[in-house]
């Protein structure tokens, strides 16, 4: 009875990663079940690496997975993973693939099975800003939901929420949100999640 939630550490020469603070913030347990936290490096290979690992270790009911997308003005789940990986930047052990698959002959798109319409619905409540996106970009995030749909098969309700920056990351030229709130949206994401387990 738990629910396994990523975030990766910073990337691309931050000092920080909101998700990264999100994780650690987050309770022990919601809803009946356990928070299983998981940071994970900003890597294409060892990120996909070790969160197959505990997940077959934990056999978690749902995979919920957060990262940063920069620029975003909004918290959005993601409704789709792409099988491609593109490394606009290195990722933090050099690599940069250009326009590789995740997975030979595996599927265009994989298609995440967490209730997105219902979070957007739950976030929003709290006068957060939410919306849903089919963009998950092709960096190290992407490869991580498209290769945890792909490892999974559908067995655990799994998907991948992308969060702005922080006011602490300086990025006065672009959108922010203050991660208290970023906090209160993921944890109420989350919280949906496991209500959707509970039906």
């Amino acid at each position: 009875m738990n629910i396994l939630v990523t975030a990766f550490e910073p990337f691309g020469g931050e000092k920080l990663n909101p998700a990264e603070m999100i994780l650690n913030d987050l309770p022990d347990e919601t809803g009946g079940y356990e928070i299983r936290k998981l940071l994970l490096p900003v890597e294409f290979v060892r990120a996909r690496e070790i969160a197959f690992s505990v997940y077959d270790q934990c056999s978690p009911a749902a995979v919920i997975m957060l990262g940063q997308a920069g620029g975003r003005s909004a918290i959005t789940p993601e409704t789709t993973g792409r099988n491609v990986m593109y490394g606009r930047i290195p990722d933090n052990a050099g690599y940069a693939p250009d326009h590789l698959p995740i997975a030979e002959n595996g599927p265009d798109v994989l298609y995440s099975n967490f209730p997105a319409d219902d979070i957007v619905r739950a976030v929003r409540s709290l006068g957060i800003s939410c919306e849903k996106s089919d963009d998950a970009g092709q960096y190290v995030c992407n490869t991580l939901l498209y290769g945890m749909l792909a490892h999974n098969h559908g067995e655990a309700v799994t998907g991948f929420i992308h969060v702005p920056y922080a006011r602490e990351q300086g990025h006065d030229d672009h959108p922010f949100m203050e991660i208290r709130d970023m906090r209160r949206g993921i944890l109420a994401a989350i919280r949906t999640v496991a209500d959707s387990l509970n039906r």
